[in-house]
């Protein structure tokens, strides 16, 4: 009894450390995101209001891509480069990315991009953090700790869930796998940040799923299917994504003029529709899909824009328009399934992201937290089934191998290293197919 004491005696110190550490990294997560609310907030109220300004969104790409040339080589990689420094610690995440990618995220949504505000909220989250590292003179595991609860805090803030925000930030780094040793400073941040947004004055779109019906067999029949498409939509947005991306890369070499290119393609494709609804955060889409049917294309539509402005360039986050593909999608996946509409775009809201970003328990949990206890069987199916049929890929190509989803993945391969290892595998496959033969001859 007397070790019993001395041990619950001997966490007081930790947990008030990682209490005061977490603690300030959630002040300035929550403080920075809600900054970055108000001004999207107030960027897109100018854009729809003068809709003309999208022909300058090529000018503004341009503008993007020049200032991340010659000043953020160092933070490009954005979510990929922190997710790099959690698992393989090397120097500390410059402050820069923060006001960077503040301005190319606002910039982005000013003039007409689709991106979201995900990854912008993270890596501001996760670059104030990594700043403490010298302040507090923090050892390398501890750094760890410290960016990932700057994640948590990120995520936690800009969608106001903080249990979501807080699974996020242990789940993302690994598929599969979860860093248990940050679960009280990840919480914590979560938590505080998720306060201090609200302290600010950040108000958070509610969505209202109107009817969940009772678990009957059909209604887990249909969630499971709607889960395996919901997977595969994930999957291809992510592909088509870094598809686009890897082919910009290899045939324009200057930088700025991708985004440029692809500003002009968004640009020409908003005159000929006519609408602006395809573009920046579509939250009003969102939240009509939970109301009535909308246009069966509109997934595909916002798919085609947010592909081509985040493969080309412009800064943002995938997540949100990940949530508008999901949304919509299911809305007209709702008369097929014979399921109600506002479920089955609640469904297709979290687990589309769930299959995309490799993160099935955080968009349960954020299903909960956003509609209530009722979805909460229905969105684990979902969730869990999309990211068992999203493959191996994911929008976040610097995660790791954990444990695998059906097939063996090398524990601590990076997601972008899997095309060059699966090669590899095959080659050595057919030789020793092969040398039987040679030897039998």
């Amino acid at each position: 009894m007397k070790k019993i004491r001395l041990e619950q005696l001997a966490l007081l110190p930790y947990i008030a450390k990682w209490l005061l550490l977490a603690c300030i990294v959630a002040v300035l997560a929550g403080s920075a995101s809600a900054f970055f609310l108000f001004s999207l907030d107030l960027v897109t109220n100018w854009r729809e209001t003068h809709p003309d300004i999208i022909w300058f969104l090529p000018l503004a790409g341009f503008t993007v891509g020049w200032i991340y040339l010659h000043f953020g080589k160092s933070v490009e990689a954005g979510n990929n480069l922190i997710i790099d420094e959690i698992h393989d610690p090397k120097k500390t995440i410059p402050l820069r990315m923060a006001p960077l990618v503040l301005m190319g995220t606002v910039i982005s949504h000013l003039f007409g991009a689709s991106v979201g505000r995900e990854g912008t909220a993270v890596q501001m989250g996760a670059s104030l953090a990594d700043q403490c590292t010298a302040i507090f003179k923090l050892a390398k595991k501890q750094r760890r700790l410290l960016i990932m609860a700057g994640i948590s805090a990120g995520f936690a803030s800009v969608f106001g869930t903080p249990l979501a925000g807080a699974i996020f930030g242990l789940e993302v780094l690994a598929v599969g796998r979860m860093r248990y040793d940050a679960i009280l400073p990840c919480f914590i941040a979560a938590i505080v940040a998720d306060q201090i947004g609200l302290l600010w004055g950040v108000h958070h779109t509610h969505y209202f799923v109107a009817d969940v019906p009772a678990i009957t067999f059909w209604t887990l029949c249909a969630t499971l299917i709607a889960g395996v498409l919901f997977g595969l939509v994930g999957m291809i947005f992510a592909k088509a994504t870094h598809g686009l991306s890897d082919v910009m890369k290899k045939f324009i070499k200057y930088a700025p003029l991708r985004p440029t290119i692809g500003g002009a393609i968004v640009a020409v494709a908003v005159a000929m529709l006519g609408s602006q609804r395809y573009i920046g955060l579509g939250i009003p889409t969102i939240v009509e899909s939970f109301q009535h049917p909308v246009a069966w294309y509109d997934f595909l539509s916002k798919m085609a824009f947010t592909i081509t402005s985040l493969g080309t360039g412009f800064k943002g986050g995938e997540v949100t328009p990940l949530f508008y593909i999901g949304a919509t999608f299911g809305n007209a996946l709702a008369p097929i399934l014979q399921l109600p509409f506002s479920m089955l775009a609640g469904l297709g809201f979290v687990a589309v992201f769930a299959g995309a970003a490799n993160t099935p328990l955080a968009s349960t949990v954020m299903a909960i937290e956003l509609f209530g206890p009722t979805m909460g069987i229905f969105s684990a199916i979902a969730c869990v089934i999309s990211y068992l049929f999203s493959g191996r890929t994911g929008i976040y190509r610097s995660q790791r191998g954990g444990q695998s989803k059906h097939r063996n993945i090398p524990n601590g391969t990076k997601l972008s290293d899997l095309v060059a290892y699966r090669k590899k595998r095959e080659l050595e496959n057919s030789t020793n197919h092969v040398q039987p033969e040679n030897n039998q001859e």
